[in-house]
């Protein structure tokens, strides 16, 4: 089993900036994607980025060009730095990990197993 972790939500106005930071631990090394999810009340969990073990990424049409996803020094730890947020942005953000065999379902959420405990972000207009 993998345990996750985030951190690094808060509330911010439109156009602001946040660092989300999610810590795994345990059976990682059969993880071959982590991700970002968001869910906002109502809505069902959306996938928003994606890295796989060689760093290569993938991302929601809604997010590029203002989230970076990425894996830190410290072994286990990923990171999405969010910039020119928006109030659509809000919601809570969920780490995902998981070995998937196609990078086509990365940012599916029914593809991952393993999912912390979450982190709300709110943006303000």
């Amino acid at each position: 089993h993998v345990q996750l972790v985030e951190s690094g939500g808060g509330s911010v106005q439109a156009g602001g900036s946040l660092r989300l930071s999610c810590g795994a631990s345990g059976n990682t090394a059969s993880v071959t994607y982590m991700g970002w999810f968001r869910q906002a009340p109502g809505k069902e969990r959306e996938g928003v980025a994606a890295i796989d073990s060689d760093g290569n990424t993938n991302y929601t049409d809604s997010v590029k060009g203002r989230f970076t996803i990425s894996k830190g020094n410290a072994k286990n730890m990923m990171y999405l730095q969010m910039n020119s947020l928006k109030p659509e942005d809000s919601g809570m953000y969920y780490c995902a990990a998981d070995q998937i065999p196609f990078s086509d379902y990365t940012l599916q959420y029914w593809a991952y197993n393993h999912w912390g405990q979450g982190t709300q972000v709110t943006v303000s207009s």
